[in-house]
């Protein structure tokens, strides 16, 4: 049996679809999303929709602290965004959150963090 080629490994098959595809990551994408997570305090990799990020975004609103929302399904380099995270933080699931260049997880994530007192801690 042949090797699979490097370009076909599951680090860039794209899961979120209903059939598989591969996606090859632009370094000027790579370099956004790193620069983003480096430089902002509070960065929410998001989708308009999703019920999740809408939870998660309420926390911060809640605390009356700022944060970026980058909204995947509003940008062309959604999927590119999305393998990077997974990547980084070990899921492609939005939402993916960072204070301080940490990732802190998804919605449920923050929202315990909320209800425990150790996300207010962070800042």
């Amino acid at each position: 049996m042949e090797d699979i080629p490097s370009e076909h490994n599951s680090d860039y098959i794209n899961y979120n679809d209903d059939f598989s595809s591969t996606q090859k990551i632009m370094p000027a994408t790579r370099e956004m999303v790193d620069q983003l997570i480096a430089s902002d305090q509070i960065v929410i990799f998001s989708k308009t929709r999703c019920p999740y990020c809408k939870m998660a975004k309420q926390v911060f609103e809640s605390l009356k602290k700022e944060y970026t929302a980058i909204e995947l399904d509003e940008r062309d380099d959604a999927e590119e965004i999305q393998s990077i995270l997974g990547e980084i933080t070990g899921a492609r699931t939005v939402p993916r959150v960072f204070v301080k260049g940490e990732c802190l997880g998804g919605g449920t994530d923050i929202k315990k963090l909320y209800d425990s007192g150790e996300l207010q801690n962070k800042f």
